[in-house]
């Protein structure tokens, strides 16, 4: 088993989400953990740019990691997003970012946070899986998919 299988539970996959920029994709994804989570919107929101302004979380190959620390957060949690057109996201590649896994971790996290990007960025490594991904007919089938994969 991975390490962010438990973290994404189904409501947090959503296919084919209509955001034409990177401040609309936080806005929404702060919606979707309010909701989800009862977490702030805005607070999502704030943790993500401010992240954001240190540096683009793009790997590149159209892949994104965002993430934050947020107060009051008991557990990490994660969402994995395919985006319905991709949107710049100042990848090193320069190409635009269609998948996005979003992480955020309590503000007291440990080292564990470290662990889950590093496995997000060898899982998200391999070309074949993140053809997969996009080629994924619904959202049971790309956290399906996520849930296979081994380290």
């Amino acid at each position: 088993m991975n390490l962010i299988s438990p973290l994404i539970r189904p409501e947090n996959v959503v296919v084919d989400l209509d955001a034409a920029s990177k401040k609309r994709l936080f806005e929404l994804t702060g919606e979707l953990f309010q909701s989800n989570y009862g977490i702030s919107a805005s607070e999502v929101f704030d943790s993500l740019f401010s992240r954001e302004k240190l540096g683009s979380t793009a790997l590149g190959y159209g892949i994104a990691i965002p993430h934050g620390r947020i107060k009051g957060l008991k557990d990490t949690a994660c969402a994995c997003i395919r985006l319905k057109a991709p949107i710049d996201f100042d990848a090193p590649d320069n190409l635009p970012v269609d998948l996005v896994f979003v992480l955020l971790a309590p503000a007291t996290a440990t080292d564990l946070h470290l662990q889950i990007l590093g496995e997000l960025a060898q899982m998200l490594s391999d070309a074949s899986f993140r053809e997969r991904l996009r080629q994924a007919p619904d959202a049971a089938t790309l956290r399906a998919l996520i849930e296979s994969w081994t380290p």
